[in-house]
């Protein structure tokens, strides 16, 4: 099946072809990437998808998802296992809708993503590709510690902790380190203990850090990815780059809270979900964060630190994995629609390990791929306009 559009864009950051094509052979891969006149010559015979004037790119990874986050529903009573289930199932069905081919969920119950990914393996439902981090790990009484999160304390606590979690068939590790205040959680030696030991079984970590000084102790301590980052500086962010740690700023949580919280306080409105409660306490934070991301991104993003576009919206009523405005936020604060797109493609799948399979469009690759309405490399919010999505050559959601 041959693919056509005005635009094509690769997912390196730079590259939007014109008038091109693209063959995907019976397997689902991506066989032949040229112009649409080549096409024509070399495959006269093969059916023919024209998109006209829309662009068609990789389908988008969501590096920091929680598909099992039920803790803010009003009825959270009524969430068993079944109900959870259920939940992240809609999830998954969201993010094909919008593209999302492929996610890193950085902390849902325990076993949900390791059965979701199998229902899918075995044909029962439909879901993104998924990397996950299992149930994630805090200090006793830390950030998270009453959404599920495992607690430990001291290094051979975590140790054990992650040992489990990898036993249970976790593809990264999650700790969590920092939440509003700057104290921080974990101390350095638990920290260096989470890293060494998931780095001597061969897996990568993730780490929640916003504040200072617990950044400064993770990217010590060797992490592979950095979330949030928030209060991060320039001169960190060289560092992360020396060190190969990629950064997940998660910019549109934490300006989705700034607004709507300010909303809550200026005109009133309900607080009685905890969840929506508790953001109202903190929106002392929310305000400053939201800055720092609008002012330093450019800044950060320039000292050549790998950034990955991840979503971590969890309160009720968000608008679900809003990963087109998390690019739209990275353009409007400075780098162009290619560059954006790149976050969500080609660094996310190289720091997965997964650029041999999917994350750009080349050929070899498993046709994991976005098309929408008008040209991405100039308009990003064009992502807002599916026009269909395919994973693994298949189509998997069609407007």
């Amino acid at each position: 099946m041959l693919l056509k559009a005005k635009n094509l864009i690769t997912g390196d950051g730079e590259t939007c072809m014109e008038d091109a094509a693209l063959r995907l052979d019976r397997k689902g891969k991506i066989e032949w990437i040229g112009s649409q006149t080549e096409a024509d010559m070399l495959y006269p015979q093969e059916t023919v998808r024209d998109y006209k004037e829309a662009t068609i790119l990789p389908g988008l990874f969501d590096m920091h998802v929680h598909f099992g986050y039920y803790y803010s529903q009003p009825d959270r009573e009524n969430y068993d296992d079944y109900m959870i289930a259920f939940y992240a199932l809609q999830q998954a069905a969201y993010s094909l809708q919008l593209g999302i081919t492929s996610i890193r969920d950085l902390s849902s119950p325990h076993n949900l993503l390791k059965q979701l990914r199998l229902a899918g393996e075995k044909g029962y439902v439909r879901v993104p590709r998924i990397t996950h981090a299992d149930a994630g790990i805090c200090m006793t009484g830390g950030h998270g510690h009453e959404d599920g999160i495992e607690e430990a304390d001291g290094p051979w606590e975590v140790r054990k902790a992650i040992r489990r979690q990898l036993r249970g068939g976790a593809d990264w590790v999650k700790i969590l380190t920092s939440n509003r205040g700057d104290i921080p959680e974990f101390t350095q030696e638990e920290l260096d203990a989470a890293v060494d030991e998931s780095h001597r079984r061969g897996y990568k970590t993730a780490v929640h850090a916003g504040t200072q000084p617990s950044i400064q102790m993770c990217i010590d301590a060797g992490f592979d990815t950095i979330e949030h980052g928030t209060f991060m500086t320039v001169e960190q962010g060289r560092q992360m780059a020396r060190k190969g740690i990629a950064w997940v700023p998660t910019i549109t949580a934490y300006t989705y809270l700034y607004q709507e919280t300010k909303k809550l306080i200026d005109e009133g409105g309900d607080t009685s979900n905890p969840i929506a409660a508790r953001a109202v306490r903190d929106q002392a934070f929310f305000e400053p964060a939201y800055r720092a991301y609008r002012d330093n991104f450019k800044k950060i993003y320039d000292t050549g630190v790998k950034v990955l576009a991840g979503s971590d919206m969890v309160l009720y009523g968000a608008p679900p994995l809003p990963i087109h405005q998390e690019l739209a936020y990275m353009v409007e604060y400075g780098i162009t629609p290619l560059q954006a797109i790149r976050t969500a493609t080609l660094n996310a799948a190289e720091v997965l390990g997964k650029e041999k399979e999917t994350g750009s469009l080349a050929p070899g690759l498993e046709g994991d791929i976005l098309v929408v309405e008008g040209n991405a490399a100039r308009d990003i919010k064009a992502l807002d306009q599916v026009i269909e999505v395919f994973l693994a050559g298949e189509t998997v959601f069609s407007k």
